[in-house]
């Protein structure tokens, strides 16, 4: 049970097997004794129901410009209350935010917040709209549905930062509920999912495809490992996959390594790495391929795909709309690709 004092809500997407329950929530499956928990350490087996044990537990609270996400071509220059929850439902070795994410309810810090008050924390602090990001938002569905259902109702946008570990009903259900999402794409082999993530990379691009089949507005994000997920041929195939499945308009993030738990002896990205990500992705025909951790001159802004004119520049995690005019290129006449 919740170590909060909040009682836990039965979770979605689950069926009885003998006296187990198996969770259909994520690709793991899993199959969890009662009194036990799955991969994710917040869904548990309580007298054969399963419960979402971390409903409304959180972590951290921020208000963020939504480039950090990063979402470029998403509502560019408007900040975000951000919200984050506890634990996750992969093993990244990397994990930048492991504190949080690499923790259950019972070793981590925070604080019960009802999902109605979501929408109010939002409009007190002038935020049109919700992030659920820092952790991995999937294992915390209830919360994230209920809260984002409630913003909707006020005029509220609903963004989510997700490693798109989830399976495709409950994805489904997030029809109309989120309006865009940042997808970690975090290799393009699945022997770096299982070694590095202890995940698997199909789920991740099925979801990529699903999200946007049902209206949601997706940009990719691909941290670049030295040694691990760096090899010319795997980016590449990342970035034929992008075209042939995605479609050229999708923006795709090539975000810079930094050291952090379990791989602090792994060399930050180099800078020839980067230009190289950004090259193949320009290659391979991507209208709008960016850089990030890292300081370029170029590589946070957007152009147009037709005539190169700068559309948005960013310095920072800030962004300032230049050559836009009715939501087009102010030079050609394009489609800025954006949703204002």
């Amino acid at each position: 049970m919740s170590t909060s004092g909040i009682e836990p809500r039965d979770a979605l997407f689950w069926e009885t097997e003998k006296d187990h329950v198996r969770c259909h929530l994520c690709p793991h499956s899993c199959l969890i004794k009662d009194g036990k928990v799955g991969v994710c350490r917040v869904r548990q087996n309580v007298d054969g129901t399963l419960k979402a044990i971390s409903y409304g537990m959180v972590s951290s609270v921020h208000l963020d410009p939504l480039e950090k996400k990063p979402l470029f071509h998403f509502r560019p220059g408007e900040p975000v209350l951000s919200f984050g929850g506890l634990s996750c439902n992969l093993r990244c070795e990397h994990c930048q935010n492991h504190t949080i994410a690499q923790v259950g309810i019972e070793n981590g810090i925070s604080r019960y917040v009802p999902p109605e008050e979501v929408a109010e924390m939002c409009q007190r602090v002038g935020s049109n709209g919700v992030a659920w990001t820092y952790n991995e938002p999937t294992i915390w569905y209830e919360y994230m549905l209920e809260s984002s259902r409630l913003c909707k109702e006020r005029g509220l946008f609903t963004v989510s930062v997700t490693n798109g570990f989830i399976q495709e009903a409950p994805l489904r259900s997030l029809k109309g509920v989120i309006d865009a999402m940042n997808i970690d794409v975090k290799g393009f082999t699945e022997s770096f999912y299982g070694e590095v993530c202890k995940g698997s990379l199909a789920p991740v691009l099925r979801a990529c495809e699903v999200a946007k089949e049902i209206g949601i507005h997706v940009e990719l994000t691909y941290l670049i490992i030295p040694g691990k997920n760096d090899r010319r041929q795997e980016i590449a195939d990342f970035c034929q996959w992008v075209r042939d499945h995605m479609g050229t308009q999708t923006p795709v993030h090539f975000s810079r390594f930094h050291p952090d738990y379990n791989m602090e002896n792994v060399p930050p990205t180099p800078r020839s790495t980067m230009d190289l990500a950004m090259k193949e992705g320009r290659g391979h025909g991507l209208d709008y391929v960016y850089v990030g951790n890292i300081s370029t001159e170029k590589g946070e802004n957007t152009y147009c795909p037709k005539c190169s004119s700068l559309l948005v520049r960013r310095s920072g995690f800030s962004a300032e709309v230049l050559g836009v005019k009715e939501k087009a290129c102010s030079k050609c006449g394009r489609p800025a690709d954006i949703i204002w």
